[in-house]
């Protein structure tokens, strides 16, 4: 299997993927598109991904990009660690929380992007539209884990991963989060799947 990722390794979206193969105790290699030098739009990858995004997978000859569908792919099609919780109820509170995290939450994207994460860059106060996206992620988030729970759905899924990762956007950055999900989140970020790529080398900003 091949999996294309950002150059930087910054994209939350190619490392939910990263996470899953490597949960899956899978055998992959990595190959690198710099999208800031649009590499995307080179021939030699729009013939791989008809969408020109990163992540894509390549799995014996079948590509497939969008990190959701590429995570359902790779627990549906492999066994070992589920990504997925097993009921179709929680399983499909998982993909909601999925496509959430992805479709909302702008003004804490856009002021508190992946860089934060991976770089330790510092941007200015949040404005108050991202307060009020905070206190809707906070009370998501809350609301989800009830009291003191180490993951989402009682194991450990991909969703984990994805609200980690959101509430790491602010963590990292000092902004104030509840313990509790501050514990949450720490308790994600040790996994050793995610700290493979938490530590991989990068390039300068």
């Amino acid at each position: 299997m091949l999996l294309y990722v950002d150059s930087q390794f910054t994209s939350p979206y190619a490392m939910s993927v990263f996470v899953c193969l490597r949960e899956k105790g899978l055998p992959f290699d990595v190959k690198t598109v710099d999208l800031s030098a649009k590499e995307n739009h080179d021939p030699a990858f729009t013939t791989t991904s008809i969408t020109r995004r990163v992540p894509t997978l390549v799995h014996d000859g079948f590509t497939l990009s969008e990190s959701s569908a590429i995570s359902e792919y790779i627990d549906e099609t492999f066994p070992g660690t589920r990504l997925y919780p097993a009921d179709p109820h929680l399983r499909a509170r998982a993909r909601q929380v999925q496509a959430w995290l992805r479709s909302d939450l702008m003004q804490i994207r856009n002021q508190r992007p992946t860089e934060v994460i991976f770089y330790g860059a510092k941007k200015a106060a949040l404005s108050a539209d991202a307060r009020a996206e905070t206190n809707k992620l906070f009370s998501a988030a809350q609301t989800l884990l009830g009291s003191g729970s180490d993951n989402l759905f009682g194991e450990w899924c991909i969703a984990d991963l994805d609200l980690a990762i959101m509430l790491n956007r602010l963590i990292l950055h000092g902004d104030p989060v509840p313990p509790p999900l501050a514990a949450y989140t720490n308790r994600q970020w040790q996994r050793p799947a995610v700290r493979r790529w938490v530590t991989t080398p990068r390039p300068s900003p």
